[in-house]
């Protein structure tokens, strides 16, 4: 079962992250993507940077989450949402930009390794994608999930040679140096 299927936990992941979003990251972003680009977000949750996004993007939201999907429509009738795993990515929709924050950070190297090759299928020529991770060399359980740190050689070796990396950067999310983003270019 999807610890997101419950919803005792979306409510609980919601209060945990409220206040939370990628705001700074999408400005960082804004200097690869033009206005009016077409972005698909993985793991959108509650919604806080699908909002971000689609002041200056056309956006579509996707969770693995119907619960997540659910309650955002609720609230955005006319929004484009669509439900799938960040893993196999199964749309036949291309798009300029994919955009995650803290979300791929739940694949073990080869899962997210696919997720990258879906990724490189689903970007438009010299489409960008645009995603953060924690940072470190190490795999923690947090309520009951695994989640897997990075580093930039991890991320360098799993991106193989399919994108020219425009920025790779630590930042502080909760502490200094605990996140790192990274902005890449199909090739």
């Amino acid at each position: 079962m999807n610890y997101f299927d419950n919803e005792k936990n979306v409510n609980d992941y919601i209060s945990r992250t409220e206040g939370h979003d990628g705001k700074e990251l999408i400005e960082i972003l804004h200097n690869y993507l033009p206005y009016n680009s077409t972005v698909l977000e993985l793991g959108m949750g509650p919604g806080s940077d699908l909002d971000l996004l689609s002041r200056r993007y056309q956006v579509t939201g996707s969770d693995n989450s119907k619960l997540f999907i659910d309650r955002y429509r609720d609230i955005h009738k006319d929004s484009d949402l669509l439900f799938l795993d960040a893993t196999s990515i199964d749309t036949n929709k291309k798009f300029d930009c994919i955009y995650s924050h803290k979300v791929l950070h739940y694949f073990a190297d080869e899962e997210l390794s696919q997720s990258f090759k879906r990724q490189y299928q689903v970007l438009e020529n010299k489409g960008i994608l645009c995603h953060t991770f924690w940072y470190g060399d190490k795999i923690e359980e947090h309520l009951g999930r695994l989640i897997y740190y990075h580093t930039e050689e991890n991320i360098k070796n799993i991106i193989c040679n399919n994108f020219d990396i425009l920025e790779m950067e630590r930042y502080e999310e909760i502490e200094k140096d605990d996140s790192i983003y990274v902005i890449l270019k199909k090739l």
